[in-house]
């Protein structure tokens, strides 16, 4: 009887709890938005659930409450929750849902951001790689495959995330439709495709735009709020807000930037939290709301850095280390500029109200150095090869990310030059198995002179995808691999086989000892093991490699370069065990390193020049 009192009386607070969170209403009032009917200033930092382990998620969000945030924002992931057509994933660290729900039981609302575009240094924006096998399907558009598709996807997304609305009892107080749209195009009826797309799929909230203020008129859609990026003047940011907003607010900065991203062979970017305190006193004094990119920004793995790309500018693939110079830190503690702002939005806090204490630092080791124990040159195992005339895209395999390798034989005894027309992305050229040159889309580099022995000559072009481009017209122009001709002495190379390694995982590459006359200097992936007899964060010091991945444990560290500025690989404390861990590494071109070891601090800021020959 006891029991089943207990029972009783849990699932009457439950039901009572659910009726207390019903009751809740956001919406748009004049000047503020409206909490339950009362003015409430939106104080958010913009957190992704992929870029943090799972196991880790709630840590974060009890930083983000102890900053003085009251709100997170996040993106949806399109090419995360259907990585292959009609194939949906919401589990794991995908459970984006599970994510929802933690914020609000730390206290937290949430800004959601689920159209399929993204952005955020992320591969093709979000975008599954699929789409470009469609026949005629052009995203961001109306073109009708294109919406087919997007519909498919909203609706599921939908299905796990329109029950977490505000006005459903949960905790999403506005969802974003598109995304700074007007810095690609001004197609209102595409806009309001979109906006019905949302509300069919569950989302009857809060719906707003969010655009950098000289696209604000091109990317926004009447009706709904326009918020803005990149801007911090609260009287230009109402002014702008005014004249597209028939003359009403709220007003909201969705995007408000204190530092940046990284990309390979550029500096590491940093900026002092002295140049941003001023200018977040300032809007919040003037009650304006505000999203933080980055509040923390983590790491992008698994093959998911985007790329830029301009006219004026070369192709430029993001790093893995997505730390952002972020209030917190890619391993989520406080840096300086954490503080800094936590006192500033401590003195704009309601009356009555304090910050919780600030949870203490994580601890860090470092891990003596070791050897791995085997090693697997990878053209020694490899897969069925795809037989073509001329060489196929990734997209054409049906590849999402990795590696392919290209590979025929052509008529030895001459010397010539080499042409790889449209190489995406970095290019391993070997005559024989000896690696002759190495060809970066970074650099424009798209040619090679051979001097070819004579006879019969195995030419091999080891190809990887850096990432998609993620902003702006090229991400109509995306595809993966030699993507047209090779030209050797003028006349274009024929009868291609080609292997595909996309390592999504390496349970199926056992390595074993390569004796130095297989060894060669092609790609290699080591295996190891290393012992610990506690576990914390630590960085994996790669300075010493050359290029490639590493796994730990079977997760996805992300990538390394020597080029920097990152050099090291951050692994975090949760996917660490007591006693044996093992470790993999895929090095594409210092196949004889074979010692590693780890520190306890990362390495972000060291550019290097490095010799591969």
């Amino acid at each position: 009887m006891k029991v089943k009192l207990l029972w009783l009386l849990a699932i009457s607070f439950s039901l009572s709890a659910f009726g207390q969170q019903a009751k809740h209403t956001f919406k748009l009032g004049e000047k503020d938005f409206l909490l339950d009917g009362k003015p409430f200033q939106i104080i958010s930092g913009e957190l992704h659930y992929p870029r943090v382990p799972k196991e880790a998620w709630r840590a974060r969000m009890k930083m983000a409450k102890a900053m003085g945030l009251n709100t997170i924002g996040t993106y949806v992931f399109w090419n995360l929750h259907e990585p292959q057509k009609g194939k949906f994933d919401f589990s794991g660290n995908n459970n984006i849902a599970e994510f929802v729900k933690i914020a609000q039981q730390e206290g937290l609302w949430v800004i959601l951001r689920p159209s399929p575009y993204v952005c955020a240094e992320w591969e093709f924006g979000g975008y599954p790689y699929w789409l470009q096998n469609e026949k005629g399907l052009v995203v961001r558009s109306t073109e009708q495959h294109y919406l087919e598709e997007y519909k498919k996807y909203i609706i599921e997304v939908g299905k796990q995330l329109a029950p977490l609305q505000i006005n459903h009892g949960g905790n999403i107080i506005m969802v974003q439709v598109e995304n700074e749209y007007g810095s690609y195009a001004a197609d209102k009826n595409y806009l309001d495709i979109n906006r019905k797309m949302f509300i069919e799929a569950g989302f009857d909230g809060l719906l707003y735009t969010c655009d950098p203020a000289a696209d604000v008129k091109d990317g926004h859609l009447e009706g709904l709020l326009p918020a803005l990026n990149g801007i911090d003047n609260p009287a230009k940011i109402r002014a702008l807000v005014n004249e597209n907003h028939k003359g009403k607010g709220p007003y909201f900065i969705a995007e408000w930037y204190p530092a940046w991203f990284d990309w390979w062979g550029t500096a590491h970017h940093t900026v002092p939290a002295e140049e941003y305190t001023n200018r977040l006193d300032s809007v919040l004094a003037a009650g304006i709301s505000i999203n933080m990119y980055m509040f923390h920004g983590g790491t992008t793995r698994v093959f998911m850095n985007g790329a830029n790309y301009k006219d004026i500018s070369p192709y430029e693939p993001q790093t893995s280390s997505y730390d952002y110079d972020a209030p917190l830190n890619e391993a989520g503690n406080v840096t300086e500029k954490f503080r800094a702002f936590r006192s500033v939005i401590e003195k704009h806090l309601p009356a009555g109200q304090s910050l919780p204490p600030i949870p203490a630092a994580k601890p860090s080791m470092a891990i003596a150095p070791f050897k791995l124990s085997s090693k697997l040159p990878l053209f020694s195992v490899l897969p069925k090869a795809v037989k073509s005339t001329g060489p196929l895209t990734f997209e054409a395999l049906s590849q999402d990310y990795g590696y392919v390798l290209y590979r025929t034989t052509i008529k030895g005894g001459k010397k010539g030059e080499l042409q790889i027309k449209q190489l995406r992305d970095y290019a391993l050229v070997f005559v024989n198995q000896k690696r002759v040159g190495i060809l970066d889309r970074r650099l424009n580099q798209n040619t090679l002179s051979l001097n070819l022995p004579a006879g019969d000559v195995q030419l091999d072009i080891f190809v990887e995808n850096m990432g998609r481009i993620n902003f702006g017209k090229y991400l109509l122009e995306n595809r993966k691999g030699i993507t047209e001709q090779v030209i050797f002495e003028g006349t274009e190379v024929k009868n291609w086989s080609m292997y595909s390694f996309p390592f999504s995982n390496i349970n199926g590459y056992n390595a074993k000892l390569a004796s130095p006359k297989n060894a060669g200097n092609g790609p290699t992936l080591q295996k190891g093991t290393f012992y610990i007899s506690t576990v914390a964060d630590t960085y994996l010091d790669m300075s010493d490699w050359g290029k490639g991945v590493v796994w730990v444990n079977g997760h996805n560290l992300g990538k390394y370069w020597a080029i920097g500025p990152q050099q090291t690989l951050y692994i975090p404390q949760e996917w660490l065990k007591k006693g044996k861990n093992d470790i993999a590494v895929l090095e594409l071109i210092k196949p004889d390193q074979t010692t590693l070891k780890a520190i306890e601090q990362p390495i972000l800021n060291t550019l290097k020049k490095i010799n591969v020959d």
